[in-house]
């Protein structure tokens, strides 16, 4: 089974298929009068709109609110339509398990999905277990795919750090070089990273000769940059937060116009922050992870200008409505995504309200190949129902003339690895 457009008309698909060649939006009226009930199908949105993640949350809520309207004018979900409650759990994990509580208990949600930040994924998901509460989540900690989650929570929509790093580190070690210096945030995030880079760059030929894990808080960096030894090759970052731009620049002030090592970042370092901004010119010639590239390429699929018109942003990654609002477009997708995977499940599930909710998580597992599509439009995708993680591909751009030109693209299966866990032999 697969995550397409379940149960439309073939008069909507073609529909569907326009919009994608096209990019102009859609005008089909809503009509939800097949549903056994007209009740609407709710949706809990754990939002980052305040803390750390701010700035996700901001793009998050957009992506939502832009793929909501496609799933609305296509018919909703089986012939109901669908509303999304989104909640502020301020980046924190002890309020994160508050949200998920008021989705469960107040709202009676059918499904909860957004949570980004991996403290706070694993901070709510033991009450999303407790509460019989579906919790899909765009997290990329490895969390979920290592088995320390339970059976109702699940990465459906975006890769993990695992899947990512083993994906990249060959090339990071043939191209870039093998002495390497990583600098992470010091919480669940970056050690993921941490934990599976060294072995990865390993297995490449590589070894890390310095960890340096900052706190995610900071606010300078310049006491943590003289830890960086001289024989480093490659300085690997993925910083998260509100100082990720001081971070870049304290980094390009300490080196200065003299000789550096080549530096591979996570696009994480500067989400929401324009790559041609005033202090960033030493990042001419650094390498970048992203999800999803957020400048058009030139090899781009058919469906990515119709994404990017649905979620308002421009060939550069920025708002339509204001060139300075620059979206988190490598990791946003999976918002978007994470939704259709939602309507696929509850309408192969046969889902018609909270007692369906067991019927809804074991949909998801049978699901398997993901086509690229308006429904996937960061590329294709295969999903572990075993491991409840979802595998794609990952993309290395590098930074010329103050953009970022993709160079490389992973092939799907150079970011599997032997399965950890098995969610399908858990109880519910």
């Amino acid at each position: 089974m697969t995550s397409r457009l379940i149960g439309l008309t073939p008069s909507r698909r073609t529909v569907l298929g326009g919009l994608a060649a096209s990019g102009a939006a859609l005008a089909l009226p809503a009509r939800f009068a097949s549903a056994q009930s007209a009740a609407p199908i709710k949706l809990g949105f754990q939002l980052h709109r305040t803390g750390i993640g701010a700035a996700y949350g901001r793009w998050y809520e957009r992506t939502a609110q832009a793929a909501l309207k496609l799933v609305n004018e296509a018919g909703g979900i089986n012939g109901r339509p669908v509303e999304i409650l989104f909640e502020d759990d301020g980046t924190d994990p002890k309020r994160g398990a508050e949200v998920m509580e008021k989705f469960a208990s107040q709202s009676n949600c059918d499904a909860v999905f957004g949570a980004l930040f991996s403290h706070v994924v694993v901070g709510t998901a033991p009450r999303a277990g407790e509460l019989k509460m579906p919790y899909l989540v765009c997290s990329e900690g490895h969390h979920v795919a290592s088995g320390k989650m339970n059976r109702w929570t699940l990465q459906p929509g975006i890769t993990d750090v695992k899947s990512q790093v083993q994906a990249m580190a060959p090339w990071i070690s043939e191209t870039l070089g093998k002495k390497v210096t990583m600098i992470f945030p010091d919480y669940a995030f970056g050690h993921d990273h941490r934990d599976a880079f060294v072995p990865a760059i390993q297995a490449a030929g590589g070894e890390v000769i310095e960890q340096i894990a900052i706190p995610p808080t900071e606010t300078s960096f310049t006491r943590y940059l003289p830890r960086i030894p001289a024989e480093t090759e490659v300085i690997y970052h993925v910083m998260v937060g509100p100082a990720v731009l001081t971070f870049v620049k304290e980094l390009g002030e300490f080196y200065g116009s003299g000789d550096r090592p080549q530096i591979f970042g996570f696009i994480d370092s500067l989400e929401a922050v324009n790559i041609a901004s005033p202090g960033l010119e030493f990042l001419e010639g650094t390498h970048f992870w992203e999800g999803h590239c957020r400048y058009l390429q030139e090899d781009a699929g058919e469906h990515e200008a119709a994404y990017r018109a649905a979620v308002g942003v421009d060939d550069t990654g920025a708002s339509l409505s204001d060139a300075k609002d620059v979206s988190t477009y490598a990791h946003m997708f999976s918002v978007w995504e994470t939704l259709f995977i939602l309507k696929a499940g509850m309408e192969a599930a046969g889902y018609q309200g909270p007692a369906d909710r067991q019927k809804l998580v074991e949909a998801i597992e049978a699901m398997t190949d993901m086509p690229y599509g308006i429904e996937h439009p960061q590329g294709a995708k295969t999903f572990n129902g075993k491991t409840h993680q979802v595998f794609g591909l990952q993309y290395i751009s590098k930074v010329e003339g103050g953009k970022l030109v993709k160079v490389h693209t992973t092939a799907l299966e150079d970011g599997m690895y032997p399965d950890e866990a098995d969610y399908t032999a858990m109880s519910f």
